[in-house]
């Protein structure tokens, strides 16, 4: 019965897939036999499933709508063309285009007084800026609701709600996230909207997988993916498999977690949803480190680092705060505009007493007196913050200078070092005789050995180098490739890597290039002189610190006996320049465990 069951699953998926994308390229083709308000009106009405399920054939589509309602002055439909906009650019996860025209979209509503539609807008709006300003998500999802419940009937008010419960969840009011989930699910399921409902199901079962109520996450999901089947919502089925993923990891089934992951990353690159494509490959990642694949969790971090750099930039994120800002500014100079038209027919009227006119007067001049004032103040103010701007700049450019002096200590320290020993033992092979052939083999292997090692050193200090910031993941993903390699190099040491940190953090260069150091060289040391078979290195998370253990369960050494030589000394020092601490634990045939605590700041930050 299970086995008929998913082959059932998987031939609905295909035929959905497959049919969703034939809609759009089918009314494509069909237009022509419409004139072009009937094209325009077609193009509108396009289902929300069906428009995402091809995304590229849906942008040729609402560009055109954007054509034909401008050619016909028609501000309604125009305003609904720039939200199809809006809604691809969201799928193909360009945000300053969503944004753009979704601002564009409500300045219309608000001037043709459509408030059901403004409310709409300004919701999506706020849940597309959550990750990057969450007050300002907060605000824009608040008035929108505002918006709807000022109206008489808000049965379409389902879509706001149910985003607003997300970021609910997202503060862990797990409660209120339920609530509104609820509520929206209500009016979806009273207006029929087959296309909402998925939606749903699948947020509240993202509430109870936070809460381990797994079996209870397991039906929504259920409930929402044969909706979606039989609706051949291709993007549904696709996002569908990543809250499976979900599951199955939150419950520590990785196995599972990454079958339902690859499913949904594949459908994603095919069907171009760049942003559920970067969350899944993030997510097996995570999956692969669980299970110790490392091989498979550094590729997919490059696949994941490479979606993220091309999809959030410094620019992309000026540019998103600069439309806030614009349509902000425009509404407020609106707003002084018609206050400025009411206060001119006040006055008109006033004009006609003449005592009320001279109060008038003396009450103007009084507000001109203290506009001036006001306007001196702020322009004090302005010029205030550019000067202490221009100092800021100053202070980050000597940092900067400062940055590229330790790197150059670093690069003259490390590899100096070494090219020296390279070339006194190559003057040292001038004293052994002919007949000494296996003294000289040992010695050239040996200054191969330290040339492969300068080498190696110089392309991490490089990679430091030309970053301003390190982020975890970079730091990870480094790791993970030396482990690889000291893995290739002997076959008697079991490596595990388990690193639990969730939060984003960013280190500056320096500060990232020691860590790795220190790790990189507690590594060395363990495989070169421990003689252990097991070696952990462990990453975690407590408050405001991060935690590093490397242990191994070699022979270890007696800490009251032994001096520390220039290599244990030279872990010290780089853990102190960045303001951590570094402790040595080691018993006599019981191991080794060295641990690195520090801020997750950017201490030393240049």
């Amino acid at each position: 019965m299970i086995k008929r069951f998913i082959l059932l699953f998987i031939f609905f998926s295909k035929i959905a897939l497959s049919q969703n994308s034939f809609y759009v390229d089918s009314l494509q083709i069909s237009l022509k036999n419409y004139n072009k308000k009937e094209q325009l009106q077609q193009i509108l009405k396009i289902p929300y499933d069906k428009f995402i399920g091809n995304i590229a054939t849906s942008e040729i589509l609402a560009q055109k709508a954007v054509k034909l309602a401008n050619e016909f002055n028609d501000y309604n439909s125009l305003a609904d063309a720039y939200v199809k906009l809006s809604l691809v650019y969201a799928y193909k996860d360009k945000r300053e285009k969503k944004i753009t025209y979704n601002l564009k979209a409500i300045r219309i509503y608000e001037k043709t007084g459509n408030i059901e539609k403004a409310g709409q807008s300004y919701g999506e709006l706020g849940f597309s800026i959550k990750h990057e300003d969450f007050e300002a998500a907060l605000y824009y999802m608040r008035k929108g609701i505002k918006l709807f419940e000022g109206l008489e009937d808000f049965n379409k008010a389902d879509a706001t709600y149910d985003n607003y419960g997300t970021l609910q969840e997202m503060l862990k009011n797990y409660d209120s996230a339920i609530y509104y989930h609820s509520k929206s699910l209500q009016i979806k399921k009273k207006n029929k909207d087959s296309i909402g409902i998925p939606y749903g199901y699948v947020h509240l079962a993202t509430v109870n997988i936070n809460l381990n109520n797994f079996n209870v996450a397991k039906k929504y999901i259920d409930s929402s993916q044969v909706i979606r089947l039989l609706r051949k919502d291709t993007y549904g089925i696709a996002e569908n498999y990543a809250y499976y993923g979900d599951l199955y990891f939150a419950k520590k089934e990785y196995k599972k977690s990454i079958e339902n992951f690859k499913k949904g990353y594949h459908l994603s690159i095919k069907n171009h949803f760049i942003s559920l494509q970067k969350y899944c490959a993030n997510y097996l990642t995570k999956s692969y480190l669980a299970l110790n694949d490392y091989k498979n969790a550094f590729n997919y971090n490059n696949i994941y680092q490479s979606l993220k750099d091309s999809t959030l930039n410094a620019k992309t994120n000026n540019r998103v705060a600069e439309l806030q800002i614009e349509f902000e500014t425009e509404k407020k100079e609106k707003e002084i505009a018609q206050q400025k038209e009411e206060l001119l027919e006040n006055e008109l009227e006033i004009k006609n007493k003449n005592l009320i006119a001279i109060v008038l007067a003396s009450v103007m001049l009084l507000l001109g007196i203290i506009s001036y004032g006001l306007l001196k103040r702020q322009q004090h103010k302005r010029k205030e913050f550019q000067n202490k701007l221009a100092l800021k700049e100053a202070q980050t450019h000597n940092k900067l200078q400062e940055q590229r002096l330790r790197i150059s200590r670093d690069l003259h320290d490390n590899i100096g070092s070494q090219l020296t020993f390279i070339i006194s033992s190559i003057d040292n092979l001038k004293f052994i005789t002919k007949n000494s052939d296996e003294i000289l083999k040992n010695k050239l292997s040996e200054i191969n050995q330290f040339a492969s090692n300068t080498i190696s050193q110089l392309r991490d200090t490089i990679w430091a180098m030309n970053k301003n910031e390190i982020t975890f993941e970079d730091l990870q993903g480094r790791i993970l490739a030396f482990i690889e390699k000291a893995k290739s190099a002997t076959n008697d040491i079991q490596f595990n890597f388990n690193a639990t940190v969730k939060s984003a953090i960013n280190f500056s260069s320096i500060k990232g290039i020691h860590l790795f150091r220190v790790i990189q060289e507690a590594i060395n040391n363990a495989v070169k002189y421990a003689e252990a078979s097991e070696i952990n290195v462990t990453i975690l998370e407590q408050n405001n610190t991060l935690l590093i253990e490397i242990k191994d369960n070699g022979k270890g050494f007696n800490l009251n006996t032994i001096v520390l030589g220039n290599g244990l000394e030279n872990l010290q020092k780089r853990i102190h320049e960045i303001n951590g601490e570094i402790t040595f634990d080691s018993e006599i045939n019981k191991g080794t465990s060295i641990k690195i605590t520090c801020l997750k700041n950017k201490t030393n930050a240049v």
